[in-house]
């Protein structure tokens, strides 16, 4: 087997399991999750009416290129979410299986292992970008995401030398577990580093239609690169997904969009791969992507639950007021992250799931996740309110 594999972490659900083995939690408690982020809000019936309509047509092979009214729909959805002044369905586009399957492949199809080959992420992280660099026999850099940075990375602590051993950056924003959105002129400013370095900047926005302002959606690069001029989406690529936005996560249905000189190899790569989408999924994704009425919906759910839970909490819990995505990153009140986890759910039957899983020792030997907790307000809002209300009880009995 390939020795990278020995490298790998084990993932968060992993431990949180070991945390958890052994306790027995209340009967008369009925479990709350609070740990995945899965969507349990309905999935779009539209997408699911379509899927049905060509279920046929999974009798046929699908091109790893993607129907080309899939890529058009695509495009036109983010040139028009983004203010983009185009977006070439044939050489900027690229239909995927979902933004894991995605951003994991791509990191083995760009990463060059004959020379330094450092993968720079969010601390804490969506384990997918430290794995994936592993296989690919890259070296991960951990950039610190904490309250002084406002939850984003510190691009200026960053030193010339470390940049020159950077192939690729990932940005996360809306941020997981954070919440925090990156601004349009720190996009700006990474893409000024990226032409500097000469490095690739992946940026992972599937939170991007989550959010709690409906006046201040979240930007993104390819919206950084227009304001630049850079048509061309030069070194940059985004990936978007369904599974949040239209609540479809099983679909498994997402894209790539920007640099074609990035798309083409990688499209040639994943014909390799062997993963295009399924007909009948792209059906469905077209279906999804040309609506934004049940997006919109989705949001104003999420901003009900936010509300509710965030007012609970507060007199309780500190926590970075959230701006996008369903997370929350509240701090744990005696700072001990796995001993708050273990004995929650040993009273209140509440799994949420511990920060410092998520992160790791940065620069300064602390992981930024430690003492936190990432909190997924996915599921209805009178079943996030009863976990809210039980970790409040918790909290308060244990003052």
């Amino acid at each position: 087997m390939n020795p990278d594999l020995d490298a790998l972490k084990p993932y968060p659900f992993e431990k949180l399991a070991d945390l958890k083995a052994g306790v027995t939690p209340p009967a008369g408690l009925s479990h709350i999750p609070l740990t995945i982020g899965e969507p349990q809000h309905a999935p779009y019936p539209a997408a699911l009416a379509s899927l049905i309509e060509h279920q046929a047509e999974f009798a046929r092979y699908p091109a790893t290129a993607g129907l080309p009214a899939l890529r058009a729909a695509i495009a036109g959805w983010a040139a028009r979410r983004f203010g983009l002044a185009g977006l070439d369905p044939e050489d900027q586009v690229l239909p995927v299986n979902g933004t894991r399957e995605a951003i994991f492949a791509f990191v083995q199809a760009a990463l060059d292992r004959t020379r330094p080959a450092r993968v720079a992420v969010p601390n804490p992280f969506y384990q997918i970008y430290e794995g994936a660099t592993l296989l690919a026999g890259g070296e991960p850099l951990y950039l610190d995401c904490s309250a002084e940075s406002g939850f984003r990375p510190d691009f200026d602590a960053v030193p010339a030398a470390t940049w020159r051993e950077v192939q690729i950056v990932f940005i996360c924003s809306p941020g997981n577990p954070t919440g925090a959105v990156t601004p349009l002129v720190e996009f700006e400013k990474l893409i000024a580093l990226a032409d500097e370095h000469d490095f690739l900047i992946a940026s992972d926005e599937c939170y991007s239609e989550l959010y709690l302002n409906e006046a201040s959606p979240p930007p993104g690069l390819l919206e950084a690169c227009a304001s630049l001029g850079r048509h061309d989406y030069r070194r940059c690529l985004v990936f978007h997904s369904l599974s949040k936005r239209s609540n479809l996560p099983g679909l498994r249905s997402g894209f790539v969009a920007g640099d074609a000189a990035l798309i083409a190899p990688f499209k040639r790569y994943r014909t390799y791969h062997g993963c295009a989408m399924a007909l009948p999924v792209q059906h469905a994704s077209i279906t999804a992507w040309h609506d934004e009425a049940h997006v919109r919906a989705n949001r104003d759910a999420y901003r009900e639950t936010f509300a509710a839970v965030t007012e609970i909490l507060a007199p309780v819990m500190t926590f970075p007021t959230p701006e996008a995505s369903f997370y929350l990153w509240p701090a744990v009140p005696d700072g001990d992250d796995e001993r708050f986890t273990r004995a929650l759910y040993a009273e209140e039957h509440v799994s949420v799931l511990p920060g410092s899983y998520m992160g790791r020792p940065g620069a300064n030997g602390i992981n930024p996740g430690a003492g936190r907790l990432r909190l997924a307000l996915v599921a209805e809002v009178q079943t996030t309110v009863e976990a809210a209300r039980r970790i409040r009880r918790f909290i308060e009995r244990s003052l």
